[in-house]
């Protein structure tokens, strides 16, 4: 007998599934029992895999229209239907406010806020002709919740994602579903990049309440329950996924007052 977490018959796009966060969603759809297809502009050397099953491949841009219906159309048309879309796809280098150029603002802005809105109004045309109409999370970032220092840009797009989110989930239902999922800090290949090598990544995890960064499939398993029936009746709200947050940054100054 399936249980409540069998998405078996269930189709899901991911976008940016080849790697980090989107590919461990990805494996965790297709373990699930869920046809999944993928997008990302270069196509990875092994494609995501589960339960003797691989993801589905096309290229694409999301920050390009034609590239989003081209997804949307090969999903589709290959198996008749859209049942959960996972807007992963996003993410920005560091840049310093003062200095980064409008360009790369507007390019940062694109990739993690219109890129979701316009792939999330896609998904939700064909969503909402199905009987069972559909599920879209969005991944967000802790980013849009507190400073986000090295990545303004970043961080106000991901502000503006837990807004959208909560609007779609209004005008959308009772069709579709539309969640966020903000990710504390995750350990991705990119994590060097962001907090430098192996030390400096444990010495960042050492300041997380649960002791350590997030892997992928912790993003995943959330991901997971959210597209599911148990989350049948959960819609417009932001899932913060941060192992309990950052450590206040007083508590290392303050003086800490001896027991009477």
């Amino acid at each position: 007998m399936a249980g409540p977490l069998d998405l078996s018959g269930r189709v899901a796009i991911v976008t940016g599934g080849c790697r980090g966060i989107g590919r461990g969603i990805t494996e965790r759809l297709l373990g699930a029992g869920a046809e999944v297809v993928i997008c990302c502009r270069n196509e990875p050397e092994a494609l995501p895999a589960a339960a003797g099953r691989s993801a589905a491949f096309v290229a694409a841009d999301v920050r390009e229209l034609e590239a989003i219906e081209r997804v949307v159309s090969f999903t589709v048309e290959r198996h008749g239907r859209l049942d959960v879309l996972v807007n992963n796809a996003g993410g920005s280098p560091p840049a310093p406010a003062a200095t980064a150029s409008p360009r790369f603002s507007a390019a940062i802005v694109a990739l993690n806020l219109l890129a979701p809105l316009n792939f999330a109004q896609r998904a939700n045309a064909v969503m909402q002709d199905q009987a069972e109409g559909g599920v879209i999370v969005n991944i967000g970032s802790v980013s849009g919740l507190r400073p986000s220092p090295g990545t303004a840009a970043y961080g106000a797009a991901k502000a503006g994602l837990i807004s959208l989110t909560a609007t779609l989930a209004v005008e959308w239902a009772p069709k579709v579903r539309v969640n966020c999922v903000s990710a504390g800090l995750v350990r991705t290949g990119e994590a060097p990049l962001h907090y430098g090598d192996e030390d400096a990544v444990a010495a960042v995890g050492a300041t997380v309440p649960l002791g350590r960064m997030a892997e992928p499939g912790d993003i995943a398993d959330v991901c997971l329950f959210l597209a599911s029936p148990l989350a049948r009746y959960v819609s417009g709200e932001n899932v913060v996924v941060h192992g309990g947050g950052e450590r206040p940054a007083f508590l290392g100054a303050a003086a800490p007052v001896p027991p009477a």
